[in-house]
């Protein structure tokens, strides 16, 4: 995870609910019916409508009274049935203008979410203040920071502070006194807190999501400091690369494309804890230097980001100084944003404010568990759609039949979408 943004807020923390949600069986509706009434609480629920019928026609007897009845209680589970099936089909809509779009048009930013859905264990990973609580209580733990700093710490991650300035001042806490960030404990710190990662994935479906469309030419760049994606794409028989922002030759490459499996985060990784940067300052000379800035701006002009567990990222000063605000024309651009709708208000007035910025805001549902099906979904309607070297290869078929020629050569086409006759 990274400073991006926190993942969406526990389901108990959702609008309507004071309290955990209930995990456990559903109390059974009480057998006693109303005075007077056939139906009683069965017609509460779906399962009891085939019993609602058969009670409701042997009180009603032979002839029409039975057939009325029969089609009342078949008319009401017609209108359930497809107020669910209409339920579950505006759950699934997407939009048009964003299924079509050719993977290698797309440009994942990857966000605190997508830690915390693939390892719900590791709650450093959830959000940016749980990594700052994770890596205090490591250095309480390795006795690394004195009992007081700790204090102090724990003190400013609870107040409303801006934890960029918190988490900068815990490195500086732990780097020698020189200014100079190397050595430092805070590298031991981290280790400690994403010690083991592979063992931690638990749903790795957006992971699995996310590496078809690399496959297929789509980038990816995170704001996280964990490198899940990595470990999980080098299971998976993938060259994986990792980079940061210090690298420019890297960086440059990535940008034309020439890196297919390579992951850009653009605040480092936990690994290299000396390349991790907490604010602006730290990527002066990146954002001084017009090469760089000129490919990442450029393809923020003309790729579409999709944004996965972003809450934040749009408030994140490295994303702003990066590409938010030094491009123009944004209203003309079109990116994504995959986000939870807890409240409609909010919602739709994040939609508006967004459009300003050339982002369309989509929800996934009401609730964190729906996205990952949703990714999982969304990226199957990506993908089946052609690419462009299908298009060629038709052509290539159509040609042969106009000419007449039953030739026994096959066309078939490589994984790059470039047709070949064989």
């Amino acid at each position: 995870m990274g400073p991006g943004g926190a993942a969406p807020r526990p389901l108990w923390r959702r609008r309507g609910g004071n309290g955990p949600a209930r995990n456990g069986p559903a109390r059974p509706l009480s057998r006693r019916s109303a005075p007077g009434s056939v139906f009683g609480s069965a017609s509460a629920c779906g399962a009891g409508r085939g019993a609602v019928v058969a009670v409701a026609a042997v009180a009603a007897g032979a002839g029409g009274w039975r057939s009325r009845v029969l089609s009342a209680a078949g008319s009401e589970m017609d209108s359930l049935e497809r107020s669910t099936i209409r339920s579950e089909q505006k759950s699934r809509k997407f939009l048009k203008s964003l299924i079509t779009k050719q993977p290698q048009d797309l440009l994942l930013v990857i966000g605190t979410g997508v830690s915390a859905a693939v390892a719900p264990g590791i709650p450093a990973l959830c959000s940016w203040r749980s990594c700052i609580e994770a890596v205090i209580e490591v250095a309480e733990q390795l006795e690394v920071l004195h009992p007081g700093d700790v204090a102090e710490f724990c003190k400013e991650v609870i107040k409303d502070r801006d934890l960029l300035v918190v988490a900068h001042d815990l490195i500086r806490k732990m780097s020698p006194r020189t200014g100079d960030t190397k050595p430092n404990f805070f590298q031991d710190c981290l280790m400690e807190v994403f010690d083991n990662l592979e063992q931690h994935i638990q749903n790795p479906v957006v992971l699995q999501s996310v590496l078809r469309l690399m496959e297929r030419g789509t980038m990816v760049l995170t704001t996280n400091y964990d490198n899940l994606l990595e470990i999980f794409g080098h299971q998976q028989g993938k060259p994986m690369e990792s980079l940061d922002l210090k690298d420019k030759d890297k960086v440059l490459q990535w940008a034309r494309g020439h890196i297919n499996y390579g992951v850009l985060h653009i605040h480092g990784l936990y690994t290299d804890p000396c390349g991790m940067v907490l604010d602006p300052s730290g990527y002066k000379d990146v954002t001084q230097d017009p090469e760089v800035m000129e490919v990442i701006q450029n393809l923020y002009q003309t790729k579409s980001f999709l944004f996965l567990g972003c809450g934040e990222t749009l408030r994140d000063q490295i994303f702003q100084a990066l590409s938010l605000y030094t491009v123009k024309n944004k209203v003309d651009l079109e990116h994504y944003m995959l986000v939870l709708k807890e409240n409609e208000d909010h919602f739709f007035k994040l939609q508006a404010d967004m459009l300003l910025h050339g982002i369309k805001v989509v929800s996934y549902g009401d609730c964190f568990k729906q996205f990952l099906e949703y990714v999982q979904d969304l990226t199957t309607q990506i993908c089946k759609h052609r690419s462009p070297g299908t298009s060629c290869m038709d052509s290539a078929k159509r040609k042969l039949r106009e000419n007449g020629t039953d030739s026994p050569k096959r066309i078939e086409q490589s994984d790059n979408g470039i047709s070949t006759i064989e």
